[in-house]
């Protein structure tokens, strides 16, 4: 009997896991799978080994495999920074922009003018937009829409680069938003050029010209990330 109580608490308790890891942003459900996996494994060894039924050999296979679980969280940090020394250069090569609203962070590639975003808010929150149908994203839309102005202006940019044959179907929602507030702080203005905290007047018009390039309405590009280029340029040089 306490065996079977035992097997239902431990079902019980995997059914609930799973169905926290299906509700985990797409990126993020990868880790939670295998963290059930290698839960499951090293409770079933120690429930083995308690029972006899399992050499002491298991018992030390599962302390290393809990040591290596531990261990990867550091190893996957460790590993990026690895990276970037055999591409120190890069790194230059490399730029973003970061532009954030209550419910939307998005990023611009300076190099590529592709834009890409997490949302903060709502319930797709920790989903990227790349995760996100189109279905989805409109159900998105409309809830920064009643929401967030600001947030609709700054989905609409990544909606019209992700589905350009559809711009036209966007353009009342775009013209009818605001610029949105100028960045609070210069750290934000910095972030919204993709600058460091010391870049000097000639390193923000450049950073500047080069943006409103890819982002200027005139060339394709979106009211609102051009207004925010702009508003973060004159909050750098006053």
């Amino acid at each position: 009997m306490p065996r079977v109580i035992l097997l239902l608490v431990i079902v019980f308790t995997l059914v609930v896991l799973v169905r926290r890891a299906q509700q985990q942003p797409p990126h993020k459900r990868r880790a939670a799978y295998l963290q059930i996996i290698v839960g499951s494994a090293v409770i079933g060894v120690v429930i083995l080994t308690l029972m006899g039924k399992m050499h002491w050999v298991g018992a030390a296979l599962t302390g290393l495999l809990v040591a290596a679980r531990q261990m990867l969280p550091v190893l996957v940090r460790l590993l990026p920074a690895l990276g970037s020394l055999r591409t120190s250069g890069a790194r230059s090569s490399s730029k973003q922009s970061e532009v954030t609203s209550r419910i939307i962070k998005m990023t611009l590639d300076h190099d590529s003018g592709d834009l890409s975003g997490v949302v903060l808010e709502s319930t797709f929150k920790g989903w990227l937009l790349s995760e996100l149908n189109r279905q989805q994203l409109d159900e998105l839309l409309s809830y920064c829409q009643h929401e967030d102005t600001d947030s609709a202006q700054l989905l609409a940019s990544y909606l019209e680069q992700r589905f350009p044959e559809d711009a036209q179907d966007r353009e009342e929602t775009d013209r009818g938003g605001e610029n949105g507030p100028a960045p609070s702080s210069r750290a934000e203005a910095l972030a919204v050029l993709g600058l460091q905290d010391d870049a000097t007047e000639e390193d923000i018009i450049a950073a500047h010209r080069a943006l409103i390039q890819k982002c200027h309405p005139d060339r394709g590009g979106n009211d609102y990330l051009a207004a925010k280029i702009n508003q973060a340029k004159d909050q750098l040089l006053g």
